[in-house]
């Protein structure tokens, strides 16, 4: 029995997704997903979601409002049926002009040729929150974080 790389398989998934991104190519793009594709939002469990109709509502809806959208990856691992991803897309948006970017990693399942699961950790790029020293109180509440001149060095 001959063994097969399954990993050129997953990989030229991943490349017919990043060329009808960048092509805007709606069908091509559905394409990509499973009927019954399910993505996973961990850190905003709410937004979750089953099957490729709302991948194509998503899209129409990117493509519509930022029309020079354009996805690059910056790095890919396989691991088993699992391809990891991280991504940026930028573009301008229609309304305002503003920029539109967005960084993270989306963990895919790949079965038969199609993007079967993802696991979405793709978020809007932001500069207005303040350091690390900001999100920390943020994150813990005032005061909960440290004077620095009572950190051991």
């Amino acid at each position: 029995m001959v063994q097969h790389d399954h990993s050129d398989q997953r990989l030229q998934v991943l490349e017919r997704l990043l060329r009808s991104v960048n092509d805007h190519d709606i069908e091509a793009l559905v394409s990509c997903f499973a009927d019954d594709y399910v993505n996973e939002t961990p850190v905003h469990p709410p937004r979750g979601f089953r099957g490729n109709g709302q991948v194509r509502r998503n899209w129409v809806q990117i493509f519509a409002a930022v029309p020079d959208v354009h996805a690059q990856l910056s790095s890919t691992a396989v691991e088993g049926n699992q391809l990891w991803t991280e991504w940026e897309m930028s573009g301008s948006n229609r309304q305002d002009g503003s920029g539109f970017l967005m960084r993270g990693v989306v963990i895919f399942g790949i079965v038969d040729n199609t993007i079967a699961s993802a696991r979405f950790y793709l978020e809007p790029v932001e500069q207005a929150s303040g350091g690390v020293d900001a999100h920390m109180e943020r994150l813990l509440g005032e005061g909960a974080t440290l004077d620095s001149s009572r950190v051991p060095s």
